[in-house]
């Protein structure tokens, strides 16, 4: 780990930097929203506009690199996610904002793309597996830093929007004048989507209700907290638990998950989700109750992405890994695409409780498919080519060919 550190550290230091901006504007806007007086709904309908252009952008950006090659679309992508940071308070209309959340969607997927390219082209295979940890740990260090910054200015104000303009500017240096040369694009096998439901529905499906999960409880969660009453303190402190859990249990699950049926690991953190959930959106808990539920889903729904990333690479050839990935992330993006909106239509249904019911739903499908999945295909033997992996957006697999059902 310290190697890849002393070889990586300009990299994986933008790439904190770049989540620190990218968490602080995904949290303020949900309270700045309700300083505007944004219905729930419209609020929600600028949360789910992110993902739209995040699916756009993992379609166009590989494309782009190979035109015009990986710094420039690094530094158009970044100049453009730095000025649309600062327009949000300019601009405060609900319909604005779900335009520039399209952009700043394409251009952080268009900005991973490029930078885990980079760090791919730097590691080997000895190191790889050690690099996206540390790429992942860096990214939710920034995320959680991300969330004490936000008591440093005042939400109605101009600062809080600023900073992350900065942060993102900042972060562009280390990443430009890394010695490593960038890489080039290679093309890989494709795979249709329904050769990958094939080969498996556990982690078709699961992607698409994850997708859900992850997008409702990153866009709405301090939604949740300004209906709740929450003082922005709480609300970080309420986001930030949600990122500490996932940083927390992120090996400890994949250390299980090598020695037992992944499925069954699976069925039983759904299970766990499910009932948490369910308490937190039916009962009246204390601040500290709510902290410990974002503590168990952050921890669960991160270890359970990369289990069923996992699962499905069991029944993989190593040729066709790239494809699957490929296919598997944008399903999870396309199912992100509604988490917010039906969050935020539940929530103007039944109060701020809605946020974790519509959870505990896409949980309660999972369990129960995963159940089923297990009553008709045998677990994959032991001699499967995959481990748990790290879950990351990889480059690799984002330029993937995805022959769409041909």
């Amino acid at each position: 780990m310290l190697k890849v550190i002393s070889t990586s550290w300009p990299l994986l230091l933008g790439v904190m930097l770049l989540m620190v901006g990218n968490g602080i504007q995904g949290t303020l806007l949900g309270i700045r929203g309700a300083i505007e007086g944004f219905s729930t709904f419209e609020i929600s309908l600028v949360m789910s506009a992110y993902f739209v252009g995040f699916l756009a952008g993992s379609q166009m950006a590989p494309a782009m690199i190979r035109k015009v090659g990986h710094v420039r679309v690094f530094a158009a992508l970044g100049s453009l996610i730095s000025a649309v940071l600062v327009v949000y308070p300019v601009a405060a209309d609900w319909m604005v904002w779900t335009g520039l959340r399209v952009l700043i969607g394409f251009c952080f997927s268009g900005i991973y793309i490029t930078a885990e390219s980079w760090l791919n082209n730097a590691a080997t295979n000895d190191t790889r597996g050690q690099a996206l940890s540390a790429y992942m740990i860096v990214q939710m260090v920034g995320i959680i830093a991300s969330q004490a910054i936000l008591n440093v200015g005042d939400p109605s104000g101009f600062v809080l929007f600023v900073i992350p303009s900065v942060l993102v500017s900042l972060a562009f240096m280390p990443i430009l004048l890394a010695p490593t040369p960038a890489p080039t694009f290679e093309t890989t096998k494709g795979l249709s989507f329904r050769a990958l439901f094939r080969i498996s529905p556990l982690g078709c499906v699961g992607m698409l209700l994850t997708g859900g999960v992850f997008s409702a409880m990153f866009g709405m969660a301090s939604v949740w907290g300004s209906l709740e009453g929450l003082s922005v303190r709480d609300i970080s402190i309420f986001v930030g638990a949600l990122y500490v859990g996932g940083l927390v249990l992120q090996y400890p699950v994949g250390w299980l998950s090598d020695r037992m049926d992944r499925r069954l690991l699976i069925t039983g953190l759904s299970g766990i989700a499910t009932v948490t959930m369910l308490i937190a959106g039916v009962f009246d808990l204390p601040f500290i109750g709510y902290l410990i539920a974002a503590l168990l889903l952050g921890g669960i729904t991160n270890p359970v992405y990369a289990l069923l990333i996992a699962y499905t690479n069991d029944f993989l050839s190593k040729d066709d890994m790239a494809a699957a990935s490929a296919g598997m992330i944008f399903l999870n993006g396309f199912g992100a695409i509604f988490g917010p909106l039906v969050t935020g239509w539940i929530m103007g249904r039944v109060g701020p409780g809605g946020f974790f019911l519509f959870i505990a739903a896409l949980y309660l499908a999972l369990t129960a498919y995963a159940l089923w999945r297990m009553s008709r295909r045998a677990a994959p033997g032991s001699s499967a080519p995959s481990a748990f992996i790290v879950p990351t957006a990889s480059s690799v697999a984002a330029a993937a060919v995805i022959d769409k059902d041909r």
